[in-house]
């Protein structure tokens, strides 16, 4: 297979790549030169929100069997993209997200939820807008059955630059009490990256098109069982979850999912963000490592990196304030 990666040097664009290149596919990486790509992949540069950008790909003569793209800005960056591609591609995948569902979401709803608003040619709104318009943008230029949504969920695994499952591992590799939020046994929905990388690449072989939810099913792992395996992999002297109820940490003004990362109290949110149908992923091939295996592998590349993650510029960073913590668990 031949195929063309816009981006592809970081978190979800290089987890694609890397699972292309060892498959053997012929991988052109088209990005800013910012990052490094990958070794093996033949690179074009250009800047994708300029047309002297996009001229290089039409400069470079290339075809391919399928495109993969995992733009969150501005629409029309897509749409620009897309309609350039059209001729010379045989397939757009666009990685979407759970988001450009209505909120608030509908415990088991599934890919026939209403979607939020979204315009193909708007600059960059807001995030679940955004997404939306750049679907619409992909399917405008590619038609629907040339193009395969995948709408995905909280995304962790090596490679992640948003600072969630890295910081909650930096966190216990601190030692001492850690505020873990409850319910313990929450259950709790994400999708290891490169489970999501090679369920788009048999996707892509298999001509799948049209929107699919990719994320663990529910019941995969809970809360607990992602602390403890952080605890177990990472923990330093004296680790030791403190299990704490949820409204003791949100009348303490605690931030869910910001401050204390992938957590969600009861209620609407985590209805929205944690109980998704996935049924027609996991019919589609859809396989989720371990929650083990996910935690084990981000510290892996964490420690190859000296501990400390990259950040996304555009990312608030996560984490709750170690003196706030303290005063939580009375210390």
């Amino acid at each position: 297979m031949r195929l063309l990666m816009l981006g592809g040097t970081e978190f979800v664009g290089r987890a694609v790549t890397e699972a292309a290149l060892a498959r053997g596919w012929d991988v052109t990486v088209f990005h800013r030169g910012r990052h490094a790509a990958p070794d093996g992949v033949r690179v074009v540069h250009g800047d994708r929100t300029t047309a002297e950008g996009l001229a290089a790909l039409t400069d470079d003569g290339g075809t391919w069997d399928a495109v993969v793209d995992t733009w969150s800005g501005a629409p029309r960056a897509v749409r620009d993209a897309a309609r350039v591609l059209a001729g010379r591609a045989g397939r757009f995948v666009y990685v979407s997200s759970a988001s450009v569902y209505r909120y608030p979401g509908t415990a088991g709803s599934d890919e026939s939820y209403p979607l939020v608003d979204g315009d193909p040619d708007a600059g960059q709104v807001a995030y679940a807008e955004d997404k939306r318009g750049g679907e619409l943008a992909a399917e405008e230029a590619f038609g629907a059955e040339r193009t395969l949504l995948v709408r995905a969920g909280l995304i962790l695994g090596p490679y992640e630059n948003v600072g969630r499952l890295p910081w909650w591992l930096g966190r216990v590799a601190r030692g001492g009490p850690v505020l873990a939020p409850g319910p313990r046994d929450a259950a709790i929905q994400y999708v290891d990256v490169r489970d999501l990388a090679e369920w788009t690449l048999d996707a892509v072989a298999a001509g799948l098109s049209g929107p699919y939810n990719v994320v663990c099913p529910v019941g995969h792992v809970t809360m607990g069982e992602l602390l403890e395996a952080c605890v177990d992999v990472a923990g330093g002297p004296g680790a030791e979850l403190r299990w704490v109820a949820p409204e003791v940490v949100l009348d303490a003004g605690i931030a869910p999912w910001e401050e204390l990362p992938v957590w969600l109290p009861p209620g609407e949110l985590y209805d929205t963000m944690h109980d998704t149908a996935v049924g027609k992923a996991l019919a589609a091939g859809l396989r989720c490592r371990s929650v083990g295996e996910t935690v084990s592998g981000t510290f892996s590349w964490l420690q190859s990196l000296g501990g400390v993650a990259p950040q996304r510029p555009d990312r608030p960073r996560k984490g709750l304030d170690p003196e706030r913590e303290r005063a939580v668990l009375g210390l």
